[in-house]
């Protein structure tokens, strides 16, 4: 499913207007990303699941191509974990 197609079954469902259903989901999409970028930054829908920023540690790689050692560097992730409701909707 891409964006728009989110937004006009958020429209339908929510029975408000496409525009008013992408804002809402702008708003959403700017909440996680401003939550996530705090230091300790994890965001809880309960029963759906918990967005959790982590970082991870730099480590050696191996070029596949070449075979040549290299160093990638550390850097932050957002890990998602899926809730109970989330879980058993999908199983």
């Amino acid at each position: 499913m891409k964006k728009i197609e989110l937004v006009k079954k958020m429209a339908k469902d929510a029975e408000i207007s496409e525009a008013a259903a992408g804002r809402a989901l702008n708003s959403f999409i700017d909440g996680v990303i401003t939550t996530l970028k705090k230091k300790d930054g994890s965001l809880t829908l309960v029963g759906f699941g918990t967005f959790k920023k982590v970082h991870r540690k730099a480590r050696k790689g191996r070029n596949p191509q070449t075979g040549e050692s290299i160093k990638i560097k550390g850097k932050n992730v957002v890990k998602f974990s899926a809730g109970k409701m989330f879980k058993d909707f999908i199983a």
